[in-house]
């Protein structure tokens, strides 16, 4: 069989109950966090504008949810800005060792999919988990391939994936999952050239992923026909989307472990709106700052250890960004976020919605510089060495092994509901912010979906 084959056999054959109630609660929490992730970014104004060139020419009454928005669109609309929000301020959720932002591509996906047919919350919850444990799986068989070849995995697999769950809410045929996904292969994409600029594209990514998925999944309804190796095949995603001669082979591998090996447990949360790579050096930051009774003016030099893949992302080119222009820009810049932490200025959706970067943060970048990190294990692990050098010559330092909100650090529940009602003051009163926390948390699975959607639009 063709990996689309094996995938779609998959899917088709796990019933919720086949879920391991660890991860069906996961996946629920997952997409809590995604949900208040991305009603956190609708309030910025390039979501707003979005939302009003496409939902408000095109409401829609008993269409599909826009998180922070209460008019309603069709599916492929609503997948494609909520995927765009949820990605926008780079606070969503990611699988380290695979580096896919999971939720940020199958929840929107799978609501918008969901909503349009009518399914439960069980089944919601369902799609999402099958989805993760795909998309992994894509990841996995080309770790940083993609990003070397100047792609992102989520978006050029995701696609495939959300055409997949969106598939399957459709009650496609396996014959018509496995087009779908095909389908989807052609409309695939999603380049790092945003970094150059700071372009806002790269919200895009996983918005244009899900969005492709609901459209593939309703093209091969009507009959269009795509190709089953899809993957693998001579023009198939790994070898046009990454450098790794032996991908195919490893996802091959990969997918002899679905149903068996939950992966969505090693998924990461996210406690800083910023590019995750940063993370462990805000956390370092933040432990010098707790620590030490600091006088910026006596700060001589601060070092970074940087793991080299994490590097191309977050320091390079390092002239850049030490001199960000825009804030899209300052989320993927080391010494723009550390700077933050040292001067004491609140990482929040907020700051990064604003109007300008802050002077200071810049001015205080200047006394950042970064090497290479030796023995990295990137990107199982997100790591960081940060080394401070006073006037007086001292120096302190001090090493995160990994970042906190993965496996081995994990975020608690109450950290990640904290981080919903921050992100959430749209909701307006509190006990609205309960219902859907209480609704998606602990629903039962039969309840229609729909009680969600007039939450989520109050």
């Amino acid at each position: 069989m063709t990996h689309s084959e094996r995938i779609a056999d998959f899917a088709l054959s796990l019933r919720q109950q086949d879920i391991p109630s660890h991860v069906a609660q996961l996946a629920r929490l997952h997409i809590l966090d995604a949900l208040g992730v991305g009603i956190a970014a609708s309030v910025g104004e390039v979501q707003q504008r979005m939302t009003k060139s496409l939902v408000h020419t095109h409401s829609q009454v008993g269409g599909c949810t826009v998180l922070g928005h209460s008019v309603q669109t069709h599916s492929s609309h609503a997948a494609l800005l909520n995927g765009s929000f949820i990605h926008a301020l780079e606070y969503d959720d990611t699988h380290m060792a695979s580096i896919v932002h999971g939720s940020a591509v199958l929840v929107p996906a799978a609501l918008a999919a969901a909503e349009q047919h009518q399914l439960s919350l069980g089944e919601f919850i369902r799609l999402v988990a099958i989805g993760w444990e795909v998309l992994i799986r894509v990841g996995l068989a080309a770790p940083g391939a993609f990003q070397r070849r100047g792609f992102q995995v989520t978006s050029v697999g995701g696609a495939l994936v959300s055409a997949l769950i969106a598939g399957l809410a459709a009650g496609l045929s396996r014959t018509e999952l496995v087009w779908a996904q095909g389908i989807a292969g052609s409309q695939a994409s999603g380049i790092f050239e945003f970094l150059n600029e700071g372009s806002t594209v790269k919200a895009l990514h996983p918005g244009w992923a899900a969005h492709a998925g609901v459209m593939a999944a309703q093209l091969a309804a009507a009959g269009m026909t795509g190709p089953s190796t899809v993957y693998e095949g001579r023009f198939g995603l790994y070898k046009t989307y990454t450098d790794e001669p032996l991908a195919a082979e490893l996802h091959a591998q990969q997918l002899t472990t679905l149903g068996q090996k939950w992966m969505l447990s090693d998924a990461a949360f996210k406690l800083f709106p910023c590019c995750h790579y940063i993370h462990p050096f805000l956390e370092a930051a933040q432990q010098f700052v707790s620590e030490h009774a600091l006088a910026l003016q006596d700060i001589d030099h601060i070092e970074c250890s940087v793991p080299v893949g994490a590097a191309a992302i977050i320091c390079e080119p390092w002239e850049r960004k030490q001199h960000p222009l825009v804030l899209n820009e300052a989320k993927y810049s080391l010494p723009y976020c550390m700077s933050l932490v040292f001067l004491k200025i609140p990482i929040t959706p907020q700051h990064f919605l604003s109007a300008h970067v802050h002077p200071d943060a810049v001015a205080f970048a200047q006394k950042i510089s970064w090497t290479p990190m030796k023995d990295a294990d990137f990107p199982n692990k997100f790591q960081a060495g940060i080394q401070i050098r006073f006037l007086n010559g001292k120096t302190v330092s001090s090493l995160v092994d990994q970042v906190k909100g993965s496996t081995e650090r994990p975020a608690s529940q109450n950290e990640i509901l904290d981080k919903f009602i921050s992100n959430t003051p749209s909701l307006q009163e509190r006990d609205v912010q309960q219902q859907v926390m209480d609704f998606v948390l602990n629903g039962h699975v039969d309840q229609k979906l729909d009680t969600l959607s007039v939450l989520l639009s109050s």
